[in-house]
């Protein structure tokens, strides 16, 4: 008898555990955006923001496009040699696919979210408000940090 009752305090408590679990999973968010950075301090009309997406789900999803107070016109860029020349230029189809759980890097000198019309400088330091719109995870606000290019141009560790 005792068996039996420790039996069924362990497959209890294995239920549990696999229920929480379970229900943790489906709660978490499909999209999540960390280490975002702004190049917008230059006295241009330009400047770019860099990331890290990562798709949590098991559907591919998609980086269609943003939205940035004081930003006239946002594109998705890509950075690429072309004759030994580093060329800037939108995205192709217009998107960044995430793949499923993976994480993709919107960096200095690759793909990056770019600022064109930039109403004015930003300070160094000044937190700014990015609503990325996803395909299937809809739109995603976060904060980025404005930082100094010459901080920005090493890759996603300086800070």
């Amino acid at each position: 008898m005792k068996r039996y009752l420790l039996f069924v305090i362990v497959l209890v408590g294995v239920l549990t555990l696999a229920a929480c679990s379970s229900s943790s999973k489906s709660e978490a968010a499909p999209i999540t955006v960390e280490n975002v950075r702004a190049n917008m301090t230059l006295p241009t009309d330009t400047g770019s923001f860099w990331m890290l997406i990562t798709n949590h789900s098991d559907t591919d999803d998609a980086l269609l496009g943003a939205a940035v107070d004081g930003c006239g016109v946002i594109e998705l860029h890509d950075m690429v040699m072309e004759n030994d020349v580093m060329v800037m230029r939108p995205v192709a189809g217009g998107k960044i696919t995430i793949p499923a759980g993976q994480t993709v890097e919107l960096k200095p000198g690759g793909l990056h979210v770019m600022c064109m019309q930039k109403a004015s400088p930003l300070a160094l330091g000044t937190k700014v408000q990015i609503e990325l719109e996803f395909a299937n995870a809809g739109t995603i606000t976060v904060e980025g940090e404005v930082v100094e290019p010459a901080m920005s141009s090493g890759g996603m560790n300086n800070n």
